[in-house]
């Protein structure tokens, strides 16, 4: 807090002083008193109220610099509350006070809201468990009947379902994930088995390279990435996709390519974004945006990255990067 803001901020009662003042010089003057005595008043009341405005100033500076400060410093600037202490001066113990009851109050909030959000995320896994019950029978009855057309619908929904599921659990993932060295190769496996009649039924020729790799990541959660990457594939006509790993010093990359469409050059730049459907999902198919946004939401709540590189018409290559530290070496 500079010196001449404040005395700016009480300029009215500077300028009530002044007129005071001059009044008060002139009502004396008319009462014939001697100028000597006058402009000894007149220094002693102005050094007096310059006295008064310095030492107001001199106590309040420390609390409102302060208080600056931590407002600047802070990440969470809610959190200002908790570094402000009470002063000796009434304006400064009333805005404290103000801060501390604002901050409770969006605590409890916070912490309400918070309990709503777990109650419906519970409610939404136990739905989509309860769900997938009896979509899981008509598929038996499906593939028991022979019946492809509406099996292939029932695996739609069943993968709509999973999404939903793996959305709700990924805003609290680091509850229901655990990190371990995992077969990069089984669970790509695990995941083109779950696929294997559809890609024959589309005739897509599936091949790997390279695979045979250890990385650190969650098993369950690495399957639903690839089945993301490979039900885009099928949907945006693919006949081959390709799945290699290369490794670096300092990573591991997996490279999911395909040879379908491939994604204009305009949407590269936003198809991890949430919602995000571009020209494809306008054109070719109904796409709800949120099949690439959940793979890349949890790739960060893994430590891993992924980004995408595509020609349209020709291929789209998702990249995945898998951290390597001394814990995977030593298993």
């Amino acid at each position: 807090m500079r010196f001449s803001a404040y005395l700016k901020d009480r300029l009215p009662a500077i300028i009530i002083f002044v007129v005071s003042l001059l009044l008060s010089l002139i009502f004396l003057r008319a009462y014939h008193v001697i100028t000597e005595a006058l402009a000894v008043l007149c220094v002693i009341l102005t050094a007096g109220a310059f006295s008064v405005f310095l030492w107001d100033y001199l106590r309040k500076k420390p609390f409102y610099d302060k208080l600056q400060n931590c407002i600047n410093e802070l990440d969470q600037k809610y959190l200002i509350s908790e570094m402000v202490t009470s002063p000796d001066f009434l304006e400064g113990r009333i805005l404290a006070d103000v801060l501390k009851d604002c901050d409770h109050s969006m605590c409890d909030n916070v912490a309400l809201h918070r309990r709503e959000a777990a109650e419906f995320r519970e409610y939404i896994e136990i739905w989509v468990h309860e769900v997938k019950l009896p979509v899981g029978g008509l598929q038996l009855m499906c593939h028991n009947d022979g019946n492809s057309k509406y099996s292939e619908q029932l695996k739609r929904i069943d993968d709509y379902i999973e999404n939903v599921l793996y959305y709700a659990r990924s805003r609290n993932a680091e509850k229901d994930y655990i990190i371990k060295k995992t077969s990069l190769k089984r669970a790509f496996i695990d995941t083109a088995i779950r696929y294997r009649e559809e890609l024959q039924e589309r005739g897509i020729a599936l091949s790997t390279e390279n695979l045979d790799m250890d990385i650190m990541t969650d098993a369950k959660w690495l399957g639903f990435i690839f089945s993301q990457l490979m039900g885009n594939s099928m949907k945006y006509e693919a006949t081959e996709i390709t799945v290699t790993a290369e490794e670096t010093p300092d990573s591991i990359s997996l490279r999911f390519r395909d040879n379908g469409i491939g994604i204009p050059e305009s949407d590269l730049p936003y198809i991890f974004e949430k919602s995000f459907t571009g020209e494809n999902g306008r054109t070719h198919t109904r796409s709800t945006g949120m099949g690439l946004y959940i793979v890349s939401m949890l790739c960060q709540k893994l430590g891993h990255s992924v980004s995408a590189k595509s020609v349209q018409g020709e291929y789209t290559e998702i990249i995945i990067s898998f951290g390597k530290n001394d814990f995977l070496d030593v298993q």
